[in-house]
């Protein structure tokens, strides 16, 4: 086993991937030759070869379509965008033909591809570089949406999603590509598709999340912890489809619920994840559902993100009205 970061478990997991079949093919701006904008396919191209490892033209409906195209054909396509604000030239093939193939034939086709992209603030980066667009996806029918929150779940769920026959959308939260690092024995396992993650046992209040967020929601469980109360962290992991049973079994423990997301606020999974507890679990509240979320603007540029961010302060700030509740 090695300790190794986000970043290197998606490496990991790709090189695993193209070991154990060969019908699994990279494709993306740079990610061969220079081995991605992140390195995430560093040295991936000299062990596997230009066939398997391909750098594309700068045309993400391009090689979007292309990587469909291939993926009804046989293969596994693991496309890779540099940024998840350069992602939305490539909506029509994803919308219309990557999400729809399985029901346009009637299941004679598939597509099983998956769509990585490295997404969220947190490094100051300039417009287009620091995109939550997670809900945008997660809309899309046809389509699973991944976003892992550690090196470990990165690499399990970077596996399910390749040996997946359908489409993934697979975020990585680039903020915390490079920290913490985790032991990871590469034994090819895989975590499994469609569940929560529960990172923190609680008897008080469930505090929802995922990406990057999980950082703060921690913190903030811990602040708490120190003085006398317990908060039950989930990581949701996967956000479509939603694993709404793991959400509500644990309101039905604590009767408290606050969700927090880096996302804009409006249309958020956020909201949908407060209309599946309003619906069935609506007796098991004892106070409002809150959501510590962006705000509905573009994310601001450089140092203003720590504005824009939901922050351990901001979190700590809701859970206490949540809990103020009689």
């Amino acid at each position: 086993m090695s300790e190794i970061t986000l970043v290197e478990a998606v490496r990991l997991a790709l090189a695993r991937a193209m070991e154990e079949d060969d019908t699994v093919l990279l494709l993306g701006e740079d990610i061969g030759v220079d081995g991605g904008v992140f390195r995430a396919t560093d040295g991936l191209i000299k062990r596997f070869g230009a066939d398997r490892v391909m750098d594309t033209p700068l045309s993400e409906s391009l090689f979007t379509g292309l990587a469909v195209g291939l993926g009804a054909q046989g293969f596994r396509p693991v496309v890779e965008y540099q940024f998840m604000g350069f992602i939305y030239p490539a909506i029509d093939q994803i919308v219309n033909h990557a999400g729809r193939l399985r029901n346009r034939t009637r299941g004679r086709l598939s597509c099983p591809m998956v769509i990585r992209a490295p997404y969220g603030g947190g490094i100051r980066a300039p417009e287009h570089h620091s995109e939550s667009m997670e809900a945008l996806f997660a809309h899309i029918p046809g389509i699973r949406v991944i976003i892992p929150s550690s090196p470990a779940r990165a690499y399990g769920l970077l596996l399910a999603a390749i040996r997946d026959p359908d489409p993934v959308v697979f975020l990585e939260p680039k903020r915390i590509y490079r920290a913490p690092k985790e032991e990871i024995a590469d034994d090819g396992v895989s975590a499994p598709l469609d569940h929560c993650f529960m990172l923190r046992e609680g008897r008080d209040v469930t505090l929802v999340t995922w990406g990057a967020m999980i950082v703060e929601a921690l913190a903030a469980a811990e602040t708490l912890a120190a003085e006398g109360v317990e908060a039950e962290v989930i990581d949701v992991a996967t956000l479509k489809p939603l694993d709404m049973e793991t959400i509500l079994s644990s309101v039905g423990r604590t009767g408290r619920c606050v969700i927090v997301h880096e996302a804009p606020l409006s249309g958020g999974v956020g909201a949908e994840i407060a209309a599946g507890l309003a619906d069935r679990g609506l007796v098991n509240l004892l106070a409002p559902i809150r959501r510590v979320a962006g705000y509905d603007t573009v994310m601001p540029l450089s140092r203003l993100e720590s504005s824009y961010m939901p922050t351990e302060e901001r979190i700590l700030r809701t859970m206490r009205e949540v809990l103020a509740y009689a």
